[in-house]
C-alpha cells in the first residue's frame, strides 16, 4: 500500500564537488559544476542520514527497527534492485528535498530460509517539482548456511558491450561518496567470515550506476530504468556492460549474470 505521508524528509544542497569527486573516481571527464545537471543516478552521493556508532547494526548499516526499517530479525541486508523515474535533471548546486516513504514491508519463506521484503520510495523534489522518483527494493535474510544458489547464466548476444575493472580503492570511494557504512564493501575479514562472501563485494548501486551511464551514453537522457541484482560480483572480477535494444546486464567473468536492466529514453 502506498503511504501519503513521507517517513522522513531530507534536505540537501546538491553539492557540485562530491558529484565531480565521483566523476573522478569512475574515471569519467569530470563536467559537473555549479548548476550543472547531474548524471543519472548521481543522487545517490546526496541526503546522507550520519548515525552515531552505538545506533549502527553489526553490518556498518544504521540499526533495523530504530528508523523507517523495521526489525524483522534478519541480519543479513541486501539492495536487490530498484526502479528509477526521470522527470527532469536534478542541477547541482540547487537546494533539494527527498520524501522518503515505506511502500511495504513482508516476510516470505525462500528457498534458503525466511526473508524479509522491504520498498522504500523516494521523490526528490528541486525547484518546486518533482525531478526523480525511486523505488528501493531491499532485502533481508538470515546469515549464510550451506552452499548459494546456482547464479543465472548471462545472455551473450548483447550488440555492445563494455569491460569494467574494479579495486578496493574505488569500492572505498564510492561507499565514502554515498556514506554507505556496509562493511562488505570495505572489510574484507567480515565480508568472508561473517556474510559468507569469497571477498568483497562491488556495490549492487555501483553496477547499476554503470548500467545507466553506459545506457544514457548509447540511448541519450534515460526516462525510466529498472534493474535487479541477480549475482554478487566481487572486487577482484572484472564485468562486462551489455545491451542488446533496450535490455542491459552485467557479466562476470565465470558468464553468469550479475544484474539486468531495463532502460527507457526520450
Amino acid at each position: 500500500m502506498t503511504q501519503s505521508e513521507p517517513s522522513e524528509i531530507q534536505h540537501d544542497v546538491m553539492d557540485p564537488a562530491r558529484a565531480a569527486a565521483l566523476q573522478a573516481a569512475l574515471g569519467l571527464e569530470v563536467t559537473v559544476a555549479e548548476g550543472s545537471p547531474l548524471p543519472p543516478f548521481f543522487h545517490q552521493l546526496y541526503f546522507w542520514s550520519p548515525q552515531p556508532p552505538h545506533r549502527l547494526g553489526r553490518d556498518g548499516h544504521p540499526r533495523v527497527g530504530e528508523g523507517m526499517i523495521p526489525d524483522m530479525g534478519l541480519p543479513r541486508r541486501m539492495w536487490a534492485g530498484g526502479r528509477l523515474q526521470f522527470h527532469a535533471p536534478l542541477l547541482a548546486g540547487v537546494p533539494a528535498e527527498r520524501r522518503s516513504f515505506v511502500d511495504s514491508t513482508e516476510t516470505k519463506m525462500g528457498r534458503s530460509g525466511p526473508l524479509g521484503f522491504v520498498i522504500l520510495r523516494h521523490a526528490i523534489w528541486q525547484a518546486g517539482a518533482v525531478r526523480v522518483t525511486e523505488w528501493q527494493d531491499l532485502v533481508y535474510r538470515e546469515d549464510a548456511l550451506g552452499t548459494a544458489p546456482e547464479p543465472p547464466v548471462a545472455r551473450t548476444d548483447e550488440t555492445d558491450s563494455r569491460q569494467v575493472e574494479f579495486s578496493t580503492t574505488l569500492l572505498f570511494r564510492y561507499s565514502a561518496l554515498t556514506f554507505n557504512g556496509h562493511r562488505i564493501h570495505y572489510d574484507a575479514d567480515y565480508a568472508k567470515d561473517v556474510e559468507g562472501y569469497e571477498g568483497l563485494v562491488v556495490h549492487g548501486p555501483l553496477l547499476a550506476q554503470h548500467l545507466m551511464l553506459f545506457a544514457t551514453e548509447l540511448m541519450g537522457p534515460l526516462t525510466q530504468f529498472l534493474f535487479r541484482a541477480s549475482s554478487p560480483l566481487m572486487h577482484f572480477q572484472s564485468a562486462t556492460l551489455c545491451r542488446n535494444g533496450d535490455e542491459f546486464w552485467v557479466r562476470g567473468p565465470d558468464g553468469r549474470q550479475c544484474m539486468l536492466a531495463i532502460a527507457q529514453s526520450e
